[in-house]
């Protein structure tokens, strides 16, 4: 493409020709070929603009830079914002794939993930083919492709835009995190719908957000770049979250104010099968609805899923069959095993997030909860602490072993972790690999017993030291199950 085309929709200024043919679009020097046009960011850490001679030298053809650059005879955009500028560049160079289909945006602390595979669930059950971009990865069809963060650069959400355009996808769901919104890894998409599900403090401090107050903030911008929001008015936050909004709101919640109505909730607990039943009034008029995901947070998830659907052609008996058999990889995710007892996998890695999955699961009466978890090093330190706390107050029994331990010491993580515990009553065991820990908890579970594998999720690697090392838990659960461990 000619350099002039993708810097169509940019505010910017130029030196040198923008007539000239771009062969690629790269953040990274390193990746730099004759006819590149090689953008600069400003990263937590290093500020690539150093790099623009060097990407000249390996062949750029252009750069873009938000302060100035050597670039010898380079053509160079100068722009306010790079990684506004990259979001706009990569929506043009891959051909506005957004523009083609229906765009979902979902935000908030909790729930993105699970709000996104309901969407999904219900609409393909409706023979609507969505396609996914979150935590999990992109899933496109029945493919799951790795992604770096819950939301990408834009420059990869806007290739994967592309890939499920070509193949089909009528809709897009995406988890717009606050920092992916911070960052402009969205700007450039028109979102149809907006969903809010829920505000509490978290990403505070570090390379994060620097106060409870920023962090709204960046949540609240896809209200902004929205169509239509569709908020949780249950949470305290609501107003706060679409302050300064530009698009229409509907309100889904428990409250007799909503336009989605949610009541009679109750936990729902059955051979290979715990979750929620709920009625819905309201937009939509349904009872007994029953959600495949344990607790009472799943009812607030399954409306807001079901209020984005009733803007598509779905009948109830798509929203029920979406909801009943939905599977969300990592997000108490219930693994068969032989013995009587219930065996969950979860994503649970800070202290509000174990919190509320031991909450939920203490309320289905176990005979013991039993919680195995870690904790990621390079990391604050105060987060171990929380966590060994909650499980502490909350679990029968904690089962101490190692998540992402990256450059630090396992045990230096898991004393940290101990120190919260210590605060509490709670009986723990140390076993610092997580196979063997994992071991541990099937080989010494009682019937009637909830065990959670809480912190990898959907994740199936451990770092440390820098190297990625597989492990999936599902894998490993098969191997004990089959004595191969």
């Amino acid at each position: 493409m000619l350099l002039t085309d993708l810097i169509r929709e940019l505010d910017c200024s130029c030196s040198g020709t923008t007539d000239v043919e771009i062969t690629s679009v790269v953040y990274d020097s390193r990746k730099v070929k004759k006819g590149s046009l090689f953008i600069c960011l400003c990263g937590s850490t290093v500020d690539s603009h150093r790099f623009a001679g060097a990407a000249v030298r390996a062949g750029a053809a252009a750069v873009v830079a938000q302060h100035s650059v050597e670039a010898g005879s380079a053509s160079v955009v100068m722009v306010r914002d790079t990684r506004q500028a990259m979001a706009l560049i990569s929506a043009a160079w891959f051909g506005y794939p957004a523009r083609e289909m229906i765009m979902v945006g979902i935000t908030g602390t909790k729930g993105k993930t699970t709000v996104s595979f309901m969407i999904r669930s219900i609409l393909e059950s409706a023979g609507i083919k969505t396609g996914i971009i979150g935590t999990i990865g992109a899933v496109i069809g029945n493919r799951t492709f790795r992604t770096e963060n819950t939301t990408p650069e834009s420059y990869e959400i806007q290739s994967y835009l592309r890939r499920m355009a070509d193949e089909g996808c009528r809709v897009a769901v995406m988890e717009a995190s606050s920092i992916g919104l911070r960052d402009h890894r969205v700007s450039g998409i028109q979102f149809d719908y907006g969903v809010f599900t829920n505000f509490s403090p978290d990403h505070i401090g570090g390379n994060e957000h620097k106060d409870v107050q920023e962090y709204m903030a960046c949540k609240s911008l896809l209200f902004r770049m929205c169509k239509t929001g569709v908020v949780n008015m249950d949470d305290q936050n609501w107003q706060g979250i679409v302050k300064g909004h530009t698009c229409s709101l509907e309100t889904y919640g428990f409250s007799p104010k909503a336009e989605l109505i949610a009541a009679k909730e109750e936990l729902v607990s059955r051979p290979s099968f715990l979750g929620v039943r709920f009625d819905l009034s309201g937009r939509l008029n349904l009872q007994e609805v029953e959600v495949g995901v344990p607790g009472r947070f799943s009812v607030y998830n399954a409306l807001a899923a079901a209020a984005v659907c009733l803007h598509f052609p779905v009948t109830e008996k798509n929203i029920r069959d979406g909801l009943q058999n939905v599977k969300v990889r990592g997000r108490v995710e219930p693994v068969p095993v032989p013995g009587n007892y219930t065996l969950l996998i979860d994503y649970a890695h800070n202290a509000l997030a174990m919190r509320n999955i031991l909450e939920t699961l203490r309320e289905y009466r176990p005979h013991r909860l039993v919680c195995m978890f870690g904790a990621g090093g390079n990391r604050a330190r105060s987060r171990r602490f929380e966590m060994g706390e909650e499980s502490g107050k909350l679990a029968d029994l904690s089962v101490l072993t190692a998540d992402n331990s990256r450059d630090e010491d396992v045990m230096d993580i898991i004393a940290d972790i101990r120190t919260g515990i210590d605060r509490t009553n709670g009986k723990y065991v140390v076993i610092p690999d997580r196979r063997q820990a994992i071991k541990y908890c099937m080989e010494h579970a009682q019937d009637g017993d909830i065990v959670v594998l809480a912190g990898k999720g959907h994740e199936d690697y451990q770092e440390i030291k820098g190297v990625k090392y597989h492990l999936d838990e599902r894998e490993v659960v098969s191997d004990i199950i089959n004595g191969k461990l």
